[in-house]
């Protein structure tokens, strides 16, 4: 790969290099006299703006406005003078003083944090610089979206109530979606814009959602049947066949609102689907679809391909938001519904369906690749671009965003580094970098070997796709050699490993997984144990060989245990074998349907990805066209011919 442009950290550190450091765990530990005496002995390092982001962040809350504007103007032009800025205009918000906010406000860069844009709206539409009309569809908009208890969009969202321009039904609708994902939090502070005694009511429904419901002889307009619906969709979740009861019931059938049994059939709906319950259509079939949100939808549609009930499919998805129906799944599956079904007739829905195909084929997602194999088009390695220019390189390397990033990562200083990369590719300039540009700081970091930013930047791109920067080999003579040794595919361990941690071998997981294939500790002393390694400790999992060896036995031990199925063990290795074993029970459905219909989003996500990942992986190892499809199969319970169920496996 070439030298490092910046050398990995030795013995020799600088005095900068120490006093950095050292900042940094006075920082964490919120020492403000620390960082004070320390900050003078970094001046002229090139990670100083950074310095000074830690020195002013401890001591936000009581420095003058005065201080903060000098440090700002210290770090002018970096990420760390607009994450210095983000924070500060947050707290402005929280204080109320909004003639600094609007002040500061078009100073911000990045302008991607949701409070601030709601604080912003508000105040635009205070100052008539923005119809309040549609400055409330903003804030409803980005307040929906809000998964806490956010102070700036309850903020903006109380203000437009207060001036009639949002509606208190958007209040409840934040409250059921909260409810919905169980943050009572959150759904109490939007029903206390409105009613704070129902408000205080909210965390004891959350608790016991079935005692609420029994305790309600009746629903008493307009006090407590907006708080039964949230009872109703909490029970949901903890229970989609108790709420169908209570729903069922005719003190709710005759006192709820068509609109608001809907919605709570949608979530009665959904769990089921998502326990993979056979009558979870039942459920959505009680209530209107329009009045259902696009989760709900979502899950409808996907219990029907799992039932492979095509017209639930296409009613869920017309039924979806025009943003959530253009999404490349949901495109993918309108063009499968409308050629299952040939309506009006076959050969203009295989017109139709060929269009939607055609309209998201591509080798981008798993989606887009199910569709150019649908089309006839196998799946090949893209051509990659015209070599970068020494002019191009140049410039990537003399990026003063990017050396201090560099700089931080080689230091250890490994998310400030990362966050500092993204933002000086992404949000520096408008827009962020042109292709040409992504391309040359991706190189640069393929260079430096730090793959993750080396795949992420490279993905950035809009026109031109490099290959080799997306689909990186690191390791290559250690990974092709283990796998072949063990008998599994190459492609499928790389495709694994991307998708794991990027090719960072110092990778941790908030679950305490490491190293390249985020092995857990039990998981490593069962598989080394089973492999021979009776001299195994547990912290070299952290180290790159015993990671790759341990990590691709345990991969192999589950996709002989799952029969060769790649999308099962995937779904093993990120989920555990025993939810894999639990989904596949049912009927045997093509691979792409039974991914789709995984319960869990991270589980189905992953899985989709690793194979697609797999499918570009062997078409650059082999130079042959491969096809996603064929590595998807089909799934279905143990077949009778399996042997014993390796019931050890972690």
């Amino acid at each position: 790969m070439g030298a490092l442009l910046l050398p990995v950290l030795a013995s020799s550190q600088t005095v900068g290099d120490k006093a950095l450091l050292d900042m940094r765990a006075a920082y964490s530990r919120g020492q403000s006299a620390e960082l004070a005496r320390l900050l003078p002995t970094v001046r002229g390092h090139v990670l100083e703006p950074l310095a000074r982001y830690w020195d002013m962040r401890v001591r936000l809350d009581t420095a003058s406005p005065t201080e903060i504007r000098a440090a700002l103007d210290a770090m002018a032009g970096t990420y760390w003078e607009d994450r210095l800025r983000n924070d500060w205009l947050l707290q402005l918000g929280k204080r109320r003083d909004w003639a600094r906010f609007e002040a500061e406000r078009p100073l911000f860069r990045m302008n991607d944090d949701r409070q601030v844009t709601c604080y912003t709206v508000m105040l635009d539409a205070a100052g008539s610089r923005l119809p309040p009309e549609v400055a409330a569809e903003r804030v409803r908009e980005l307040w929906l979206a809000q998964r806490d208890a956010e102070d700036g969009c309850a903020t903006a969202a109380q203000a437009l109530l207060a001036s009639g321009h949002l509606k208190p039904a958007v209040v409840w609708q934040r409250a059921r979606a909260m409810m919905e994902v169980n943050r009572p939090r959150a759904a109490s502070q939007a029903v206390a814009l409105i009613d704070p005694e129902r408000a205080a009511q909210i965390d004891g429904i959350a608790a016991d959602p079935a005692r609420y419901l029994d305790d309600k002889i009746t629903a008493i307009r307009p006090r407590t049947k907006e708080l039964v619906t949230l009872a109703l969709l909490r029970l949901a979740a903890v229970d989609p066949n108790a709420a169908a009861r209570e729903l069922e019931s005719l003190k709710w059938r005759t006192q709820l609102t068509a609109e608001e049994r809907s919605h709570a059939w949608g979530a009665i709906g959904r769990r089921a689907a998502q326990r993979l319950q056979t009558d979870a259509l039942d459920f959505y079939a009680r209530g209107e679809l329009q009045h259902m949100t696009d989760e709900h939808l979502a899950w409808m549609a996907r219990a029907g391909l799992r039932l492979g009930r095509w017209t639930a499919v296409r009613d869920a998805i017309y039924a979806m938001s025009p943003a959530q129906r253009a999404d490349s799944d949901w495109v993918y599956w309108r063009a499968r519904a409308i050629e299952a079904l040939q309506e009006p007739d076959a050969v203009v829905a295989r017109a139709q369906a060929r269009s939607l195909y055609e309209s998201i084929a591509s080798t981008s997602d798993f989606h887009g690749m199910l569709a150019l194999e649908t089309l006839g088009v196998p799946i090949t390695t893209p051509p990659a671009p015209a070599p970068l220019t020494a002019e191009e390189r140049r410039a990537a390397e003399n990026d003063p965003g990017l050396r201090r990033a560099l700089a931080a990562m080689r230091l250890g200083l490994r998310s400030e580094g990362v966050r500092e990369w993204n933002y000086q590719v992404a949000l520096h300039n408008t827009g962020g970098m042109a292709d040409r540009e992504l391309l040359a700081a991706a190189d640069l970091a393929c260079r430096e070997q730090i793959w993750d930013r080396c795949i992420n930047t490279s993905q950035r791109t809009r026109d031109l796709i490099d290959p080799a920067q997306r689909f990186p080999t690191p390791y290559r003579e250690q990974v092709v050699a283990r796998a072949q040794a063990i008998g599994l595919d190459p492609a499928y361990v790389y495709g694994l490993i991307r998708q794991e941690s990027r090719f960072v071998t110092e990778a941790r997981s908030s679950v305490g997984a490491s190293g390249l294939m985020q092995v857990m500790p039990a998981t490593a002393r069962w598989t080394a144990q089973k492999i021979g390694l009776s001299d195994f400790r547990p912290h070299q999992i952290n180290e790159r060989d015993t990671n790759i060896q341990i990590g691709t036995a345990y991969l192999k031990f589950a996709l002989d245990d799952f029969e060769g199925s790649m999308p099962l063990a995937a779904a093993a290795y990120n989920a555990g074998p025993g939810r894999a074993r639990q989904w596949r029970n049912g009927p045997v459905l093509p691979g792409d349907i039974w991914a789709e219909n995984i319960p869990f989003e991270e589980t189905r996500d992953y899985v989709q990805r690793v194979l697609t990942n797999t499918t570009l992986y062997a078409a650059q190892l082999t130079g042959q066209p491969q096809s996603l499809r064929a590595r998807l199969g089909t799934v279905g319970p143990r077949s009778a011919t399996a042997g014993a169920v390796n019931a050890e496996l972690p």
